[in-house]
């Protein structure tokens, strides 16, 4: 046998009982390539675990499905007639990214400016620093150590800096989060995306977890990895300054920029990427105004809802709920993680609404709480976050319902100002003290107020809400919505509906409510060198989708301009 002959396959639908060791899961693997080989028995160099997840359809018999990566001695043509005949088996091949190279590329003269570092600018300036392009990051948010202590003065002492919070900052909105890395779309470089956070301190398992996730409190010290290792290839970062214009010229393909404008001087730029993030409304408005191409996009608005992370473990895994590291007389044992849930509904269309709204959970967090997101005096704003660990008291969740277009007059500004109304109105409902408003699920769906949360306590800033009726401050159809889908979700999820359960409101970023329009070479319609990335400008949905535009962009950089 050569080197040649070494083939990687991957066994898939490993099942093992959850109370077993992941090694079961390598050795079930190789006596199952061994029983498909038949006479043809190979050698067997090494295993490892590439994904797993949890099937608890089949309470008490809970399962971990995995999927093992096994490398061993075989001619391809043999192990060929194997996959043909088997589902389970299949060859695998690492992918590689390959480095755009272009006869024609030019000098990019000044160096590139990247606006904004949240995952889209983050990667972006990552794969162009390894490739000689040494790009100027500006963030008009602080450094990870300034805003962390700037999101805890707010919690603290209630006063907000508009420009670095849970919004603004290095690393962007995803930082104080749950760090969810999972995605929906089917590129390879999810992978290379994975590996580099692993890089730069994540914890290996979200390699191999189907719905891996870091942790703000991993997640911070990722970013901070990241920054250092950039500036040691010759980056530079501008903290605590925002862009306010880009000066530009005419050319054959539109304007160029030349230069960004910003609020501590002008920096000359031979291409500008737009990292911007989903909230940065100032930003948008400056776009609109110079002519950039926006356009109006739906989004989806609602609340967090809150209950006991015992209870969810409890209706997702039954007499099981045990989700904690015990060792046994095996050694350290990995048992259930705590459970998590994805739950939707769409009714069913009708002659009068022929696309009627879906509602649908987001961004679920187990074992976290419910943070103060807002980036604007006067508005209330709730995102979820977890930390690595997952061992708060609580899960939660948003709970969302489609907002369109046609809501707020099919205008990217009065997207904006969609949003802005539910949040000023969240803000008042709270006392003008951002508190939240808040309700308990039973007095939600009983369209009253008044009882105050007993077994599941408010985590919004260590209980910092105000409970109020969420119908007269959500819009009729979205109030309507929710409460259905309540309903509904607790047949699957017995207990979802719990009179004990909590809301609170208001979610209202969910993703960018206007998107900023491209050509296919990445670049803004209408410009030479302007490369609009990430969820800001309306191309991805979170961390992974956000860090993969910004890479994709870089190679678009790449096949036009030389460092």
């Amino acid at each position: 046998m050569t080197q040649n002959d070494s083939i990687a396959v991957l066994v898939r639908d490993v099942r093992i009982p959850y109370t077993s060791p992941m090694e079961e899961a390598c050795e079930r693997a190789k006596k199952y390539i061994m029983h498909a080989m038949g006479k043809r028995v190979p050698h067997i160099m090494n295993t490892r675990l590439f994904k797993t997840s949890v099937d608890a359809r089949k309470k008490p018999d809970i399962r971990f499905v995995c999927t093992v990566l096994v490398q061993l001695e075989c001619r391809e043509k043999e192990l060929l007639s194997v996959c043909a005949h088997d589902p389970n088996i299949t060859l695998y091949r690492e992918e590689t990214l390959s480095v755009p190279v272009s006869p024609d590329a030019v000098s990019m003269g000044e160096r590139p400016v990247i606006v904004g570092f949240g995952p889209a600018g983050m990667f972006s300036a990552l794969y162009l620093a390894e490739h000689g392009f040494r790009p100027i990051i500006i963030e008009r948010g602080d450094d990870v150590e300034e805003r962390r202590n700037a999101v805890a003065r707010f919690y603290e002492m209630r006063i907000l800096d508009t420009d670095s919070n849970i919004q603004f900052g290095a690393g962007g909105a995803g930082t104080f989060s749950d760090g969810k890395l999972m995605t929906r779309i089917a590129d390879p470089i999810c992978s290379y995306v994975l590996a580099q956070f692993v890089r730069f301190g994540a914890d290996e398992d979200i390699l191999v977890r189907a719905k891996p996730h870091i942790g703000t409190d991993i997640l911070l010290h990722v970013v901070a990895n990241l920054r250092d290792y950039l500036i040691s290839l010759g980056c530079e970062f501008h903290f605590r300054t925002k862009m306010t214009g880009i000066r530009t010229s005419i050319t054959q393909k539109g304007q160029k920029a030349s230069c960004v404008v910003t609020t501590e001087g002008e920096i000359p730029s031979g291409a500008v990427i737009l990292a911007l993030g989903h909230c940065a409304r100032d930003t948008y408005q400056m776009l609109f105004d110079r002519g950039f191409a926006l356009q109006p996009k739906p989004f989806s608005i609602g609340v967090r809802i809150e209950h006991l992370q015992s209870s969810i473990n409890e209706a997702a895994y039954g007499a099981a709920a045990v989700h904690t590291e015990a060792c046994g007389a095996r050694g350290k044992q990995i048992l259930l993680p705590p459970a998590e849930y994805a739950v939707s509904y769409k009714p069913k269309p009708s002659k009068e609404d022929s696309d009627p709204r879906g509602v649908y959970s987001f961004c679920m967090c187990p074992g976290g709480e419910v943070v103060a997101a807002a980036s604007e005096e006067g508005g209330v704003v709730v995102n979820g976050m977890s930390r690595h660990a997952r061992n708060g008291v609580n899960a939660n969740a948003a709970l969302a319902v489609s907002v369109r277009t046609s809501d707020y007059g099919d205008h990217p500004m009065k997207a904006i100002a969609y949003q802005r109304a539910l949040e000023a109105a969240a803000f008042s409902a709270g006392g003008a003290s951002y508190a939240a408003p808040a309700q308990t699920v039973g007095d939600f769906l009983s369209e009253k107020a008044g009882n105050a949360p007993t077994a599941v306590l408010p985590s919004y800033m260590s209980g910092n809400v105000r409970m109020t009726d969420l119908h007269r401050i959500l819009p009729p159809f979205a109030g309507e919505l929710l409460a259905l889908g309540i309903r509904r979700f607790d047949k699957n999820l017995p207990g979802f509906a719990s009179p004990d359960a909590v809301l609170t409101g208001v979610e209202t970023r969910t993703s960018a409510p206007v998107r900023i329009l491209r050509e296919e070479d990445g670049t803004a319609f209408g410009c030479a060198n302007i490369y609009p990335i990430g969820e800001g400008a309306g191309y991805a949905g979170g961390i992974t989708s956000a860090a993969v535009d910004g890479i994709r962009c870089a190679m678009h950089i790449m096949e036009q301009y030389k460092p």
